[in-house]
């Protein structure tokens, strides 16, 4: 087995518990992302507002995508859902 197939192995719980936290929380993190955006708007004054909200809507895409849900904007996205994380203690 290589290297990147053993890491792969030893990361997919990882992201399977991830892939439930952004299912579960997606709403929370959507919200998250755009205060950042305003308050990073905020302090350059609007300079730079059109890459922020390229950056925003692209870790918005990333959340959806690893959450499972299709894309509210773009009609794209999804796919086939996470597995179930497992249990809390």
């Amino acid at each position: 087995m290589g290297f990147l197939q053993s890491l792969k192995d030893k990361l997919a719980p990882a992201k399977d518990k991830v892939a439930g936290l952004a299912q579960q929380h997606g709403d929370k993190i959507d919200q998250g992302l755009d205060k950042a955006a305003k308050v990073v708007d905020d302090k350059t004054k609007g300079k730079y507002s059109d890459k922020i909200q390229t950056g925003t809507g692209k870790a918005k895409d990333a959340v959806d995508r690893l959450a499972g849900t299709p894309d509210e904007g773009t009609g794209k996205g999804g796919g086939t859902a996470p597995p179930t994380p497992p249990p809390a203690p």
